[in-house]
């Protein structure tokens, strides 16, 4: 798969991707536009459990630094894209918010960077995918290229456009590309000349419906999925976590996953509330 690139970066890339070609990412990442997302106040207290079960975190700098151990094994993608809240219009407006060195002294295996194609500030978002991967090119750090909508682009969840931005940032120098699971979606990973990695977004109704994306997205040849909201705002997160691995590790059904998933919701692994959460607050989660 990445049988042409140098030591370094193929090193890097296997903390990410396993020796059976897949990966589970697990997106705590949320809080650089949303605040304390709802599931997501304590991250340390939250992810904890779910690390057995996952190749790698997708997190924020200061995330990293202040919530997860030094001892942590498990591959390290760092957001480097940012800006912008959900207090704003739109999350679409971007600049470059860390250094590839700054990644490396972290110990990163990869950053993320998200391009808005075809919204406000598409081209500036663009420019930061084509700047971080020229600044990851001088330290064989890999680039994770995120197809991201925001709320203008909502609606933009379809195999056309999906293929159009998922190729433009493998054009650029992505090396693996995160997008949206769609109809049709053999096309956009077909049309897209680097691995893909399907994005969880906004919380699904029930456990079926998240195996299901999961099941579908490697059968039709994305190499895993990054998930985040789907598993920790879920009532319980280890168990949808190991359903989540055994379809992307151990090539389960869905009826297979969801069994196990069932098998391992009790008492002692629900979800706790550790403050109150509104309506409000549950809406804001939902932002794509």
């Amino acid at each position: 798969m990445f049988n042409n690139y140098s030591f370094g970066k193929k090193n890097r890339l296997s903390k990410i991707v396993m020796e059976d070609g897949k990966a589970l990412m697990l997106a705590i990442d949320h809080g650089y536009f949303m605040g304390a997302a709802h599931g997501m106040e304590m991250p340390k207290v939250q992810v904890e459990k779910l690390i057995p079960h996952i190749d790698s975190l997708m997190l924020s700098p200061g995330i990293l630094t202040s919530q997860i151990d030094s001892d942590f094994k498990k591959g390290i993608v760092l957001r480097a894209s940012g800006g912008n809240t959900i207090l704003e219009s739109d999350i679409d407006n971007e600049g470059l918010i860390l250094s590839a060195k700054n990644a490396i002294k972290l110990n990163a295996s990869a950053i993320a960077v998200s391009i808005f194609v075809g919204a406000e500030h598409s081209h500036q978002t663009i420019l930061n995918l084509t700047d971080a991967i020229n600044d990851a090119m001088e330290y064989d750090l890999p680039v994770l290229g995120v197809t991201a909508v925001g709320k203008a682009l909502k609606d933009k969840k379809e195999k056309r456009y999906l293929t159009h931005a998922s190729r433009l940032a493998a054009e650029l120098g992505a090396d693996i590309v995160k997008t949206y699971y769609c109809e049709g979606f053999e096309e956009v990973v077909k049309k897209t000349t680097v691995p893909i990695i399907v994005a969880g977004g906004p919380k699904l109704d029930s456990y079926k419906d998240v195996l299901e994306l999961c099941y579908n997205s490697i059968q039709c040849g994305a190499i895993g999925v990054d998930m985040g909201r789907n598993i920790w705002q879920s009532d319980y997160p280890e168990a949808i976590t190991a359903g989540v691995a055994h379809i992307i590790h151990k090539n389960s059904s869905v009826k297979e996953a969801l069994q196990l998933v069932e098998s391992m919701c009790n008492d002692k692994t629900k979800r706790k509330e550790y403050f109150e959460v509104t309506e409000e607050d549950i809406e804001n989660s939902k932002v794509h």
